[in-house]
């Protein structure tokens, strides 16, 4: 792999940008030097990089069933000297790595969940699962905690040498898939001591933005009626179908649906719908996302979902079970200090340098979904100023959002996947164990070092960030968790499905004492594209 150095006045005019930008003292005559060192120090680490991105990636989990994911990945804090702390906040998989003393206590989170039926060979540019029906990292969450520990092995080397104050505490994202766990981090106390909070995210792009993104926050509930059994034939009006109120609300739901806003979105799938189809369904449950832009917006949604609900089983003679709370999240709002200092060393960093492979790969990937064919972008990321309310149209959400109007927080998206991928999609997960990721992961925890370092010798920097905390982001809109007080994280999720498919998917796990990457263990020549007759690549025979 290519070794990129950057160039040390390229490093000092980005240091003096940041400080102009925020309007802080001269920097301290160290830093320029120290990125530049701990930039040379991740390049080094690149094959470490590359090992935990290909390792968890083989793992594949779901959100609240990552155990081996993060097994794997206390025992590799722990070797670095961090202190761990596992099963935080009640969370079996969740845990908090610290290490150093004193401020600033400066947090790097990542998720590590993957996707539903995404089990997918890397490298090779077509459908071919590892395991047909198996989850896998559809998303590619397997890169972000590769980026975070890297850059902070870096610097704590440098922290230790330069006896710099600050502590580092990593942390994962659990069950982000879900919208599980954050809130319950911030009911916790994991960022009450945090002066600024780093998050990672894959993408196919390199940058970050400050200000609420044009996104959305949401609530994952589930309802659950309750009737009375029969014989479908024989008696049927002697049962209470609760299936019948699963049905009505769905139906109900998507006719108010042309009466709510635009930017709303909603979603649901059936969990249960009864056990066979000549006995009248007793229990009956569907799960509901639904998202708006704001918490009023958010909280009037559920309202009406509430309400729907509770029709459904009126009409049905069926009871109603509590509403469950299976994840929340606020919409994001990140900040521009941090942001505005962040951009400046993902230019400093620039692009990975993609190889002729990397872009034919892109290409042949690209071409066999049906989108757009570019290849991969060549450019970073500008940082735009953010979508007013009116401009916004709504999309995704990610439960960072309750963290962010917690503590200063930016959101570094680092390039390790494909453009135009639908997301979500086995095609997602193509990249996420090939030298396109490894690039873009190496190329993140530089840009992600290097801010730490700002944070660490410009105390100015994590003021302005407070100041913009306090003064701007909250000043008119204060924090209220949509968690309620007696909810507790749904860490039953997924249980059936790695119960499925777990043993299916153990051989396939990365063994890095035995081969260099992924790719060689699986026997994958990189790239492998479709062929001229239509075949594709196979396990072990691409």
């Amino acid at each position: 792999m290519m070794i990129r150095r950057i160039a040390l006045a390229t490093l000092i005019g980005a240091a003096a940008s940041t400080a102009s930008a925020q309007k802080t003292p001269k920097p301290d005559p160290r830093l320029a030097r120290l990125k530049q060192e701990v930039v040379t120090d991740v390049d080094a680490r690149a094959r470490f990089t590359q090992q935990v991105v290909d390792q968890i990636f083989s793992f594949g989990e779901l959100g609240f069933q990552e155990f081996e994911t993060s097994k794997y990945l206390v025992a590799l804090l722990r070797k670095e000297g961090f202190t761990v702390e596992e099963g935080y906040a009640g969370i079996p998989t969740a845990w908090v790595a610290t290490w150093g003393s004193g401020k600033p206590v400066i947090a790097l989170g990542s998720d590590i969940d993957g996707i539903p039926q995404a089990s997918q060979m890397p490298g090779v540019a077509c459908r071919a699962p590892l395991v047909p029906g198996a989850p896998g990292h559809g998303e590619g969450h397997n890169s972000g905690q590769a980026v975070n520990i890297t850059a902070a092995i870096a610097v704590k080397r440098l922290m230790e040498r330069e006896k710099l104050p600050g502590t580092l505490k990593i942390w994962p994202g659990v069950a982000e898939e879900q919208i599980g766990t954050k809130a319950y981090y911030v009911r916790a106390g994991l960022f009450k001591d945090v002066d600024v909070n780093l998050f990672s995210h894959v993408d196919n792009k390199f940058g970050t933005n400050w200000g609420q993104p044009d996104g959305t926050g949401l609530v994952s509930v589930q309802y659950t009626f309750r009737g009375a059994t029969a014989h479908a034939a024989a008696a049927p009006w002697r049962g209470k179908s609760a299936l019948d109120a699963v049905e009505l609300m769905d139906l109900g739901w998507n006719f108010r649906r042309e009466h709510l806003r635009l930017a709303q979105r909603s979603h649901y799938v059936i969990t249960n719908g009864g056990d066979q189809p000549n006995v009248v369904p007793q229990v009956a449950s569907v799960w509901y996302y639904f998202r708006e832009l704001d918490y009023p917006s958010i909280k009037g949604l559920w309202a009406i979902g509430d309400s729907i609900a509770q029709g459904a089983a009126m009409m049905t003679a069926t009871t109603l079970d509590p509403v469950r709370m299976l994840g929340s999240a606020w919409p994001g709002h990140y900040n521009k200090p941090v942001a505005l200092a962040l951009t400046d060393n993902i230019k400093a960093v620039g692009m990975p340098q993609w190889s002729a492979a990397d872009q034919e790969f892109a290409r042949a990937v690209q071409t066999d979904i049906k989108t757009k064919v570019t290849g991969l972008d060549s450019l970073v990321d500008s940082l735009k100023t953010p979508p007013t309310m009116d401009e916004m149209k709504g999309g995704g959400s990610d439960d960072i959002g309750d963290v962010s109007w917690n503590v200063p927080t930016v959101t570094l998206r680092f390039p390790s996947n494909i453009p135009g991928l639908p997301g979500h999609n086995w095609a997602n997960a193509i990249s996420m164990a090939t030298p396109l990721a490894h690039k873009g992961a190496t190329a993140g925890a530089k840009a992600m070092a290097m801010t730490v370092l700002d944070l660490l010798l410009s105390p100015k920097l994590v003021a302005d960030a407070w100041d913009y905390f306090r003064n701007v982001q909250t000043k008119d809109v204060k924090y209220e968790p949509l968690i309620r007080p007696d909810d507790r994280p749904a860490i039953d999720l997924n249980t059936a499905i790695l119960g499925k498919y777990r043993e299916q998917m153990r051989p396939f796990y990365y063994d890095p004492s035995r081969y260099p990457t992924y790719l060689e263990q699986l026997g994958i020549k990189y790239p492998t594209v479709r062929a001229a007759d239509g075949t594709c690549g196979s396990k072990g025979t691409p």
